[in-house]
């Protein structure tokens, strides 16, 4: 079977191995599903064993498992929901995003799926042009594409063999013993020793917490998001449109012919009541925006009530040489769980992306036998992603071998 993978194999060597045996696959580089089965994590008479336990199923460890699958490496992905949580918007991935994609064979068949977004257009609330810009102008490499949320998991997911994501599994406890093996207790009594953890549980991660990390920071606004939907076709060109004002900005993008992403972001010092009732909230949005562009307050009516939401903003900065390392022992972070940013730098979910094939990379070599045991690919990894941001801003990664590697990720 022929291989059209970007990610490197590693040879096997006897030199390093872990102490318990791993199932080899074989790499799969097509492009048909798998079905995806629901099951729930069970360990009756004594702790289960697994040699690679990845904690979220998220975009992040859904990549992550994804990559190490197509590299021939067996993952374990714990989740806490009763099913994938396909509920939300979109997100905007940028070439470093489909990049990794592409690497792990995805990226064509979301491709079809979503437009190609051409520039940005900035104005402000009176409906006055302040700047255009086309995005191959700027970088002829570029690619752009809103992608909704729920078509990236469950793609990501189709890719999985049956019964590798376990649901209804949320974490509880974390504990290593004396081998540098990690116990994974779960809420419902189970346990799970595992030779590798990799975290990707999100911007509230328990095992970012285990590992010394401070909880998020609140950055002092918040954002109602949602997904108009137009069953005429939406009426919108294929541009990031963005509006500012004084405390406020919002913006849409197309993401479909029939679907277009928007958000209305505010100040507020403090986080305030939770609301979730779509009716309150589309109220909420649409007087933040009274005075501005009728087609953003008619998008936000065009919002199904199972899209729209309202959510605090946070971020997490790491300081080099201050803040925890991105692994302890045989336990590793990913995407949000390691680096919370903002939605504005726009890289949140590419940076995932790019953490997951870089950490698999890393991991299979170690694995079969490579120069590096797991706990130094670990460290590897973490070092790369860290201080391969130059001054520029951008990121440059070992999984590509050229200046596709680079991205406009920013730790902050």
């Amino acid at each position: 079977m022929a291989t059209s993978l970007l990610l490197p194999i590693y040879p096997q060597s006897p030199r390093r191995s872990l102490a318990r045996s791993y199932r080899w696959y074989p790499v799969r580089t097509g492009s048909k599903p798998v079905s995806l089965t629901v099951t729930k994590a069970q360990t009756s008479g004594g702790d289960g064993e697994e040699s690679i336990v990845i904690v979220g199923a998220g975009i992040g460890g859904l990549a992550t498992a994804v990559s190490l699958h197509r590299l021939g490496v067996r993952s374990v992905v714990l989740e806490q929901a009763e099913s994938l949580r396909t509920g939300g918007t979109s997100l905007t991935l940028f070439k470093n995003g489909w990049r990794v994609l592409d690497a792990i064979s995805v990226g064509p068949q979301l491709r079809t799926q979503f437009l190609e977004i051409e520039g940005m257009v900035v104005k402000n609330g009176d409906g006055r042009e302040l700047r255009s810009f086309t995005f191959k102008d700027e970088d002829q490499s570029q690619e752009v594409r809103a992608v909704e949320r729920r078509v990236l998991l469950e793609t990501l997911a189709s890719q999985l063999p049956p019964e590798t994501i376990k649901f209804s599994s949320k974490l509880k406890t974390i504990k290593t013993n004396a081998n540098g093996d990690t116990q994974l207790e779960l809420e419902d009594g189970s346990k799970l020793l595992a030779n590798i953890v990799i975290g990707c549980d999100g911007i509230r991660s328990k095992v970012a917490t285990w590992m010394g990390f401070s909880e998020p920071r609140y950055v002092g606004h918040c954002a109602f998001r949602g997904l108009g939907f137009y069953p005429e076709g939406q009426p919108f060109q294929n541009k990031v449109n963005y509006i500012y004002g004084r405390g406020l900005r919002a913006g849409y993008v197309p993401v479909s012919s029939t679907k277009v992403y928007w958000f209305v972001c505010f100040n507020r010092p403090s986080l305030g009541p939770k609301i979730t009732d779509p009716a309150i909230l589309k109220i909420e949005a649409k007087e933040l925006v009274s005075i501005w562009p009728k087609d953003l307050q008619d998008l936000i009516d065009l919002t199904p009530d199972e899209t729209i939401s309202r959510t605090p903003l946070v971020d997490r900065w790491l300081w080099p040489g201050v803040s925890p390392t991105a692994s302890k022992g045989r336990v590793v972070l990913v995407g949000d769980a390691w680096h919370p940013m903002t939605p504005n730098l726009g890289q949140g979910a590419c940076c995932a992306l790019e953490d997951s094939v870089v950490l698999a990379n890393k991991l299979a070599g170690a694995i079969k036998g490579g120069s590096e045991s797991v706990e130094e690919a670990m460290e590897s990894y973490g070092s790369e992603m860290v201080s391969g941001i130059p001054a520029d801003g951008t990121r440059k990664s070992s999984w590509s071998t050229s200046a596709v590697g680079q991205s406009s990720c920013v730790f902050r």
